[in-house]
């Protein structure tokens, strides 16, 4: 078997735009999904029973394509590549996709078979009306092979990206809203129902996202011959690492499972308007955030197997930097746009004016998280690269907990009083996020892993300024522009992109005169 060539040494910030463009034509697609999905569904008990049906399998596709498994896995194939033969690589991979395999084969048939316990536990408000909890289990049963499906491809990606072959694995989600946009508009006028015709659509998506990636490592000569093998030193440290690593990159996700399952026991809608504003939160999540993550990861494994701590710790500098410069505008516009962006996108058809107001609310909520979010898709990596599986355990397990007792003390009286609980459900996730990054970015400083570059300061008060021209030009177009609920679609995309347009031009400008120029934000390396 002849030996693939060793991957380049590509620059991070050219291989994070390759893989956020992706991202972002996953995400555009993402949201055409969405936008027909609320217009065909709207907000009533067929959208709540399949939102929160499809989160199943969903959450396991972020931990997998975008987390735990990627996080475990890369760090002991990078040292393999870096200290081992071609040969040993290849048995890696066969006896990891063996093992693994093997067990999401036995968790899909026990998933299938057990949708009624699954569906009691991740949804058991619905128990209260029988026809819906039966089309909610129904659903589950259809959709729950995704989970197998996208777990294999997330190994498949983390292979690739192994190798800088970025692009191919970001680009895959983009099939699943492909198939599911064709589903609604072309098969379910034939079966009768939209969220049937939604659920085959998943599944298919599956198995397309692992026909398309394959190709990809035949070439690498990598494609995986599975083979089980329990005793495999590999196997058994990528295992040991892979279960840990389940709760210290899926903090945000497990704080979102838990706000789907308080929102079954809160009025009807209250599912469907987390879920829209938390898929709008994900944009800017899975375009930079998600991006930088993957890119970093391999090369921060690399950097730790060869003990480069200096350049160890720069990369993720690079990385946090990066990350706040997207991400502190990003929440301060989704904050302040929330109603113009939520009636814009998605207040048309089944998706009433009150629908869109009451997701608004959500989406502001969760907005005020999204720079927690995305900095925790850059910091957990500082670990798991370290193969250091157990501090973000312990972080993620504290991170929940006050998540829990935020929702248990937010949603009662904000639902008994107003009305809207679920507002509740998404502050106390966001404000979770928040303790993670704290706990994530104090063991950093205290192992001395990441130690801040020369020049924080100067950057806090670029970022400042900037910011807040941006928001001072929004709060002025806000105040103008405030009758989303009776314009039309077209006055409401042209307004709504004289704010974003107007908003971002003024926070580059900002960024400009406070001295801010792209020779800033070069890659270390």
């Amino acid at each position: 078997m002849s030996e693939p060539a060793p991957a380049p040494k590509r620059n991070m910030l050219r291989s994070s735009l390759i893989t956020g463009s992706m991202t972002m034509m996953s995400r555009i697609t993402g949201l055409a999904r969405d936008q027909l999905q609320a217009y065909f569904l709207g907000a009533g008990a067929d959208a709540d029973a399949f939102n929160a049906a499809f989160r199943i399998p969903n959450f396991f596709r972020r931990l997998f394509s975008e987390g735990a498994f990627s996080q475990a896995f890369i760090p002991v194939l990078s040292e393999y590549r870096a200290k081992g033969s071609q040969e040993a690589l290849k048995s890696l991979i066969d006896r990891v996709a063996g093992c693994l395999g093997s067990v999401l084969i036995l968790v899909t048939v026990l998933g299938v078979l057990g949708a009624p316990v699954l569906g009691a536990i991740f949804a058991s408000g619905f128990m209260e009306d029988q026809a819906k909890f039966d089309h909610y289990i129904s659903l589950i049963r259809i959709m729950f092979p995704y989970l197998m499906l996208i777990s294999l491809s997330g190994f498949m990606g983390a292979i690739l990206n192994s190798y800088d072959r970025f692009a191919v694995s970001a680009f895959t989600p983009v099939l699943l809203n492909i198939v599911s946009i064709f589903a609604m508009l072309v098969i379910a006028p034939i079966m009768g129902s939209v969220t049937f015709a939604l659920a085959w659509s998943v599944l298919l998506a599956g198995v397309l996202s692992i026909a398309f990636q394959a190709p990809h490592l035949k070439r690498l000569h990598l494609l995986p011959a599975p083979k089980m093998d329990w005793k495999d030193p590999g196997v058994r440290r990528i295992l040991a690492l892979m279960a840990p690593a389940i709760f210290g990159v899926s903090i945000a996700q497990i704080n979102t499972l838990f706000d789907s399952i308080a929102a079954s026991w809160l009025p009807e809608g209250s599912i469907t308007w987390l879920y829209y504003s938390d898929r709008l939160v994900e944009l800017p999540l899975g375009i930079f955030a998600v991006a930088i993550s993957t890119v970093i990861m391999p090369n921060l494994s690399r950097l730790h197997a060869t003990e480069s701590s200096e350049d160890f710790s720069k990369t993720l500098d690079w990385a946090v930097r990066f990350i706040i410069l997207i991400a502190l505008p990003a929440t301060l516009a989704l904050v302040i746009l929330a109603k113009p962006v939520i009636f814009t996108l998605f207040q048309h058809g089944k998706f009433n004016p009150e629908d869109a107001l009451m997701s608004s609310y959500s989406l502001k909520t969760y907005a005020l998280g999204l720079l927690a979010f995305m900095l925790i898709k850059v910091l957990a990596p500082g670990y798991f690269a370290r193969q250091d599986i157990k501090t973000p355990v312990k972080v993620g397990m504290i991170a929940i907990g006050v998540g829990i007792a935020l929702k248990v003390a937010m949603v009662a009286p904000l639902n008994i009083y107003w009305q809207i609980g679920h507002v509740g459900l998404a502050l106390s996730t966001a404000l979770a996020a928040y303790v993670n990054v704290i706990l994530l970015y104090r063991g950093l400083r205290k192992r001395g892993v990441y130690m801040p570059a020369a020049g924080w300061a100067k950057t806090w008060l670029r970022y400042g300024l900037a910011n807040v021209l941006m928001v001072a030009v929004l709060l002025i177009g806000t105040h103008y522009l405030n009758d989303w609920a009776v314009w039309g679609v077209l006055e409401r995309i042209v307004y709504l992109a004289v704010l974003c347009v107007g908003g971002g031009l003024v926070y580059l400008i900002g960024l400009s005169v406070a001295g801010f120029r792209p020779k800033d934000f070069r890659a270390p390396h």
